[in-house]
């Protein structure tokens, strides 16, 4: 037994109980990740998500997001407004008048999303997002307009500075938050014009109809985002830059059970799948039960449509397969979510997975037997891994193949081979990175290469050269040895 008198004492001394805002000060990881850049700019994330939450509720349409000269941020909307009167509750825990404002920004667990009175569906959900940020800044201040009036509070590392005040009065309604990250806290507190924008950019696809306004007071530099058909737009705006298989993304919207959900998809004739998922407007990085239902829908449908058609014979794609080249948006929103952590990076509701798995599997369905022609052109690629091309029908160009396009990279060798008057793409890779030895069969061509051919010709002729080089450099030894096999034999005869 160890020798207690070695061994450091344990009393009720060595406990300790933090406040609020100690306790966020201390151990912020728990709230915002870390204090590198994304632990600052997700405090920006945090405020606009709540005026976001406002738009959600139909009682806003614009917000505007700015970075002031002094570092500091603004994020203002034309909501509601935080309530400004006396709590009740917190003021007799408290002994004190304590308002409604001062104990959204000074107390954690405390806000209007528990319940589904002001909100039905909502980004916040555990009453601590704008309070931590007000913990974590040097300073901070909020300015409500509601009821006919103007009132402030100001606050220094989370403490206020002084009672709500009454400034004026105004017509309008709204929330204005401002401030300014602590460099006790953060070590670096400049906002990236590049990240800010790409997620005020990302709200407004996923809210349709909503204005969002960002400016950088410093370099003048000011965006206005609203698109008025939403996540199509976004799906549209990923794709930019690449080949669309299909004019038109496939929009599936509907609501069931009280969840609701806006999902775009398009195949491109890219080589990965690039997916975005959401739920109440906030990013799940790691997917979760909305992700997993829409991608097993989306295989069982592609799959039992390929069997019935005749596309897929011997071997049925998996899921990775069908998904390759596919851009798709998802945005769910759920009253009661259950997220992982306050970063809020994986949905966890398994009755999500249900609703979107029948919804995405019956639109699908319903989509391929409506539009049989062009899910026929689609397979014919897909039906060249089976051995060919149906009697009398070309071969099919890569951007004909859709969700069927291809096989894995194990079938490539059972396409068939080029016939005169065909060309072959640059080879590609397959879905384990093995580069496919003879590239996809590509559509009949006349006349001059593509570029995309000319590009390949043209990376290939120096190998070429130099296998001609090489070529001719072996048949002139040849014949140097044969000339000396010659010599010897004449002089051993002689």
């Amino acid at each position: 037994m160890a020798d207690e008198s070695l061994q450091p004492q344990y009393t009720s001394a060595d406990l300790k109980h933090l406040s609020d805002r100690d306790h966020v000060r201390e151990r912020f990881s728990m709230y915002i990740g870390d204090n590198t850049a994304r632990g600052l700019h997700h405090l920006v994330y945090e405020v606009v998500d709540n005026s976001i939450d406002e738009c959600m509720a139909g009682h806003a349409k614009h917000v505007s997001v700015t970075v002031n000269v002094d570092g500091s941020v603004t994020v203002e909307d034309d909501g509601r407004g935080i309530p400004t009167d006396r709590h009740a509750q917190l003021s007799e825990e408290m002994d004190r008048d304590v308002s409604t404002l001062e104990g959204v920004m000074t107390v954690l667990k405390f806000g209007g999303k528990f319940e589904k009175g002001a909100y039905q569906t909502s980004g916040g959900l555990h009453g601590v997002g704008v309070t931590v940020v007000n913990f974590l800044s040097e300073w901070c201040e909020v300015e409500v307009s509601r009821d006919g009036h103007v009132w402030q509070q100001e606050y220094q590392r989370g403490e206020p500075t002084g009672p709500v005040r009454k400034m004026g009065t105004s017509a309008r309604t709204g929330t204005k938050t401002t401030f300014k990250p602590d460099p006790q806290i953060f070590p670096q507190t400049k906002f990236s014009w590049d990240v800010l924008a790409r997620r005020v950019q990302e709200l407004a696809f996923l809210n349709s109809g909503v204005r969002i306004t960002f400016l950088d007071a410093v370099s003048g530099q000011k965006e206005d985002f609203c698109y008025e058909r939403g996540v199509v737009e976004f799906v549209e705006w990923l794709n930019r830059s690449s080949d669309s298989v299909h004019a038109d993304p496939i929009s599936i919207r509907g609501e069931a059970e009280g969840v609701s959900w806006d999902i775009a998809m398009q195949y491109t004739t890219e080589y990965t799948e690039n997916l975005h998922s959401y739920v109440n407007n906030i990013t799940t990085t790691e997917g979760g039960t909305h992700v997993s239902g829409f991608r097993s829908a989306l295989t069982r449908t592609l799959n039992a449509y390929g069997k019935k058609s005749g596309i897929y014979k011997d071997l049925v794609p998996t899921g990775e397969d069908v998904r390759e080249g596919l851009t798709t948006v998802i945005s769910v929103r759920v009253p009661e979510p259950q997220f992982e952590g306050q970063t809020k990076t994986k949905l966890g509701n398994g009755e999500v997975e249900g609703i979107i798995n029948s919804a995405v599997g019956d639109f699908l369905s319903k989509y391929l037997e409506e539009n049989p022609k062009s899910a026929r052109a689609k397979g014919r690629a897909g039906g060249r891994g089976q051995g060919g091309c149906p009697e009398g029908e070309g071969p099919a160009s890569r951007a004909e193949g859709g969700p069927f396009r291809r096989w894995p990279a194990r079938q490539a060798p059972r396409l068939h081979q080029p016939r005169r008057g065909e060309v072959r793409t640059v080879p590609g890779r397959g879905r384990f990175g093995r580069r496919l030895g003879g590239g996809w069969p590509a559509a009949r061509v006349s006349g001059d290469p593509s570029p995309a051919r000319q590009d390949h010709q043209r990376l290939q002729e120096p190998r070429r050269q130099g296998a001609r080089q090489r070529g001719g450099a072996e048949h002139d030894l040849g014949d140097r040895r044969r000339h000396r096999r010659g010599s010897r034999s004449g002089q051993a005869a002689v």
